[in-house]
């Protein structure tokens, strides 16, 4: 390729406000240091030609006037990334992509995020179209939701695109558009790391189970009358009748007070209120928001018990990652007692590495123009 411009694209983690991003609610993602890497070629003939190192979707070619249902599988986020930036109005001449992706795939750690946010970073730059980060999220959020299928929040697309190096993203969702911040980690000054622990069991927006949570804490929102369902008070548990949606209601509730909390024991860096923090989300997202699975459950619970100050589920559920706040010298233990009960289940041994907060999308060339602006 000549004139090719390189993207790195991280991929994120939750720290704290899962399912809050479409209720209205705070949440605390981080930019990690795992990231797909998009290289990107203007063209003038109307096409765009896609190469993946994604098993199943090796190639791809289809135009820049794609539609729903013309492209499916993984292939199917980059054509919609393209479909919503006509959708915006938006039109280019075609771009060869090549994407390389150190993310895996169904992990929750927000591979479709990536490549979509990616995708449409790089095509603004090649073209000149002058869009912000938070108008990229837009286009990538509407990608995933209208084209896939997946009828996902905006936490992650922010996350990719406003990632910071050393800090997590506070976003405040109810906020037309969403506002965001930076909150400093310094959990590494004191001998902590993040842990991530991929369970290996698949996770995807795609299917039901993440449409029926956002339906049902839609019903909840309409049954009481507000706007988001963040917005409720603890009158919420007495006005809703369904035990469901009170449930449901509940969980976001809490988690609401959880990134709160979360926040000023980052500032106070209380590191062991933090962690009691992030366990507490796991119970909620468990037992209240029912988007947990075995595999997550057994990380989380084998993550404690070795020395880990807390762990939680991260990400949409059904599957995925959890995270483990962890001394330093506790790493190799936390990640041998995971494997371990894995293997009494005879479950796949998950992938346990550590992460640190990286920044979002950028291009890898001094030369390049400048990232999008705000």
């Amino acid at each position: 390729m000549t004139d090719v411009r390189r993207w790195t694209v991280p991929g994120r983690v939750n720290l704290i406000g899962e399912h809050l991003d479409y209720n209205g609610g705070p949440v605390l993602p981080m930019a990690i240091d795992r990231s797909m890497t998009i290289k990107a070629r203007a063209r003038d003939d109307g096409v765009v030609n896609l190469w993946t190192d994604r098993e199943g979707t090796s190639r791809a070619t289809f135009p820049t006037t794609v539609q729903p249902g013309d492209v499916d599988a993984w292939a199917a986020y980059a054509a919609g990334t393209v479909w919503s930036l006509a959708q915006a109005g938006h039109s280019f001449t075609g771009v060869d992509l090549v994407v390389k992706s150190g993310l895996p795939s169904g992990a929750g750690l927000s591979s479709s995020a990536a490549l979509t946010c990616g995708i449409a970073a790089a095509i603004d730059e090649l073209f000149g179209l002058g869009l912000g980060r938070t108008d990229l999220a837009l286009v990538a959020q509407h990608a995933e939701s209208d084209f896939v299928g997946a009828p996902v929040g905006l936490m992650d697309q922010l996350a990719v695109l406003y990632g910071t190096a050393g800090h997590a993203v506070l976003m405040d969702t109810a906020a037309s558009p969403p506002t965001t911040r930076t909150v400093p980690i310094t959990w590494d000054d004191d001998g902590l790391v993040l842990l991530v622990i991929n369970t290996r069991a698949h996770h995807s927006l795609a299917d039901g189970e993440y449409a029926a949570r956002r339906d049902e804490c839609e019903r909840a929102t309409t049954e009481l009358g507000i706007t988001w369902l963040a917005e409720a008070g603890l009158d919420a548990m007495v006005k809703l009748d369904d035990e469901t949606l009170k449930a449901r209601a509940r969980h976001v509730l809490t988690e609401t007070a959880r990134v709160r909390g979360a926040v000023n024991a980052m500032s106070r860096r209380a590191w062991p209120q933090l962690g009691t923090i992030f366990t507490a989300s796991h119970a909620s997202l468990r037992d209240d928001f029912q988007v947990s699975c075995p595999e997550l459950d057994v990380a989380v619970d084998a993550a404690v018990e070795a020395g880990a100050l807390g762990a939680r589920m991260t990400g949409g559920g059904f599957g995925g990652s959890a995270i483990a706040l962890v001394p330093l010298d506790l790493v190799a233990t936390v990640r041998e007692k995971v494997e371990v009960r894995y293997a009494a289940h005879q479950w796949p041994a998950p992938e346990v590495f550590v992460v640190h907060a990286a920044d979002g999308a950028h291009l890898e060339s001094d030369e390049a123009p400048p990232a999008p602006r705000p």
